[in-house]
């Protein structure tokens, strides 16, 4: 069951949206989530995540920090989960828009080696 949530207009026109008790930050990525759970019972994917938060390095290996606040960067990804027929861990994320701040994060993280997959 899915509920759509009462809401003003969002930036990138998303709508939130709640199924089975979890909130979606729209129906594209509830869909998505729906066929990974569906992958995950039929075996061909395991340990699958939601909302991963994933440290993001400098060159130099220290974890990357806000000016000014201070506090760790992180990456938070859609999904993550193991693709078990290719033997390899998956980091997913649901886009509509590619912001300029998901392009940084994701050539960050291309830097320490993590590669993240757009659905």
């Amino acid at each position: 069951m899915s509920i759509a949530v009462d809401q003003k207009r969002r930036k990138y026109r998303n709508k939130i949206i709640i199924v089975d008790g979890v909130r979606f930050d729209s129906q594209k990525e509830a869909h998505r989530w729906g066929v990974l759970r569906m992958l995950q019972r039929n075996g061909l994917i395991r340990d699958l995540q939601r909302q991963l938060r994933i440290p993001l390095r400098g060159a130099d290996g220290k974890p990357l920090r806000f000016v000014p606040s201070g506090r760790p960067a992180f990456y938070v990804a859609d999904f993550a989960y193991h693709d078990v027929p290719k033997g390899v861990d998956v980091i997913e994320d649901v886009k509509g828009v590619q912001t300029p701040e998901f392009k940084l994060k994701r050539a960050i993280l291309a830097s320490q080696g993590v590669e993240i997959i757009l659905t």
